[in-house]
């Protein structure tokens, strides 16, 4: 074998990239990338009615997104159903796997008879030294693997340590099927060994097929690669990962605003530790990445904090960069708001302007949007219930006194509109927020917004004056 590391990802086609095969992902790339190996990309897509191209489609897409590229061509495990089929022949010449007649009303009842005695079904191995001459008739046989009945079979995991299985405990399993299709069992291994795949980090439920895929190796005489089995993602209840706990696609998390690079942080945190270090960037997490860092114990799944994490990297994101992240949203999000993309020449460059102040409170790219309702709110502004209730007849007669100083201003800045709304305070003898709060509800229909100066200063003297007088009250 090799000694450069290759890893492999292997999703099942049957739906989106959940967030646990996304962390999967990230692990198997960081560790390749770690060691300046390879990583591989299989669809595992052998369960014909279940696997679409959707999904496939979906994964490739959220795979993309969070920046986790792939080495080599997309590896379909359905096209390599021959080279399966001439593996199991090969173990059927070698003794190390027989036929088996056993039909499926046998089956049942050895399942009925351990569910009556209480332990988990095992193939009885009735056909395992039966002479060929006592075939039924009519009856298409599937290929069982000849599986050592003493001793142990040991997985020296690189997350879970050394894990045995009594032998006696692990019945003869199925590697090629009646109708002549392989099962996974014996397709997983076939890949990863034709594929070089040194390395195996996957979600710890596979745990026990690592034993049976031992032994289908040793059958064969091949290397073992190295197991990592990660603990799965619980809710933050603690209880099995759900939708409910945040257990949705990749694009899910993209259509919610939140940024791959953040996403990628949350992720490789979870499960994963490097002293208390937080927050890393991609290049800190491949030079720190590590297996020997995973926790035994289930990672849980936390909304809150990849929420104030995903307003970190917004935080610290070029303001243009920002603007291309809300422009990838938009087809989900955007109609709803008015908003398609590519944005519009005048609105990127409004947006662009103002992202210091935006982004300084948002958490998603969502809150960003609505944030910046006032940029492309068509006129006349409709108001929040709050800044409804700002605008008394006072206040909107304070609008109405105040236009003209702001009309006749020769400048519009920031510094030349705070000089006009700080003089006309002083001598209306206001306070500023008598006087600016007012002026904030009209001109962005919310309460809070970026300072408002540097409002009036993104808006433009035009619109601002507009939104003003739709308004203002005439005294």
């Amino acid at each position: 074998m090799s000694s450069a590391v290759v890893t492999r990802f292997a999703p099942s086609p049957t739906g989106y990239l959940h967030i646990g095969g996304a962390r999967t992902a990230l692990f198997n790339w960081l560790y390749a990338r770690r060691f300046g190996g390879r990583m591989l990309l299989r669809i595992e897509d052998t369960d014909r009615e279940r696997s679409t191209q959707g999904a496939i489609d979906a994964i490739l897409d959220g795979m993309r997104w969070l920046g986790l590229d792939w080495d080599g061509d997309v590896i379909y495990q359905y096209a390599r159903a021959a080279r399966h089929r001439e593996v199991a022949e090969s173990l059927l010449a070698s003794g190390n796997a027989y036929h088996c007649y056993a039909t499926p009303e046998e089956l049942a009842a050895m399942r009925e008879a351990a569910r009556a005695e209480g332990r988990p079904m095992r193939y009885d191995g009735r056909w395992r030294d039966r002479d060929l001459a006592e075939a039924p008739a009519g009856i298409k046989p599937v290929i069982r693997l000849r599986a050592p009945t003493d001793g142990e079979t040991v997985v020296d995991d690189g997350v879970q340590g050394r894990v045995t299985w009594q032998n006696r405990d692990l019945d003869d399993l199925v590697l090629l099927r009646s109708d002549g299709n392989p099962t996974y069992m014996l397709a997983v291994v076939v890949d990863d060994h034709d594929m070089g795949v040194t390395h195996v980090i996957r979600g710890d439920d596979h745990l026990t097929n690592a034993a049976r895929q031992s032994q289908i190796y040793q059958a064969l005489g091949w290397d073992v690669p190295t197991m990592a089995h990660i603990p799965l993602i619980h809710g933050s209840d603690g209880a099995k990962l759900s939708k409910r706990h945040g257990a949705l696609g990749v694009d899910a998390y993209r259509d919610l605003g939140y940024l791959p690079a953040a996403l990628r942080n949350y992720l490789v945190r979870l499960g994963w530790s490097h002293g208390d270090q937080e927050v890393f960037s991609t290049g800190e997490m491949i030079s720190a990445f590590d297996l020997k860092s995973i926790g035994r114990s289930p990672a849980r799944f936390d909304f809150a904090k990849l929420e104030n994490l995903n307003g970190l990297y917004i935080r610290n994101s070029q303001d243009t960069a920002l603007v291309d992240a809300i422009e990838t949203v938009l087809p989900t999000i955007g109609a709803e708001r008015g908003l398609a993309a590519p944005l519009p020449p005048d609105l990127r460059a409004k947006l662009t302007s103002a992202m210091p102040g935006l982004k300084e409170r948002a958490k998603t790219l969502v809150e960003l949007i609505d944030s910046a309702y006032y940029l492309y709110a068509p006129r006349p502004l409709a108001l929040d219930e709050k800044a409804l209730g700002l605008l008394s007849n006072e206040a909107r007669a304070r609008l109405a006194a105040i236009l003209p100083v702001l009309e006749a201003l020769p400048e519009w800045s920031p510094a030349a509109t705070e000089g006009a709304v700080r003089h006309f305070a002083e001598g209306a003898a206001l306070k500023l927020g008598q006087v600016a709060q007012p002026l904030r509800a009209a001109l962005t229909g919310r309460t809070t917004s970026p300072p408002l100066f540097d409002v009036m200063a993104v808006l433009g003297r035009d619109e601002s004056l507009a939104r003003l007088r739709d308004q203002a009250q005439s005294t």
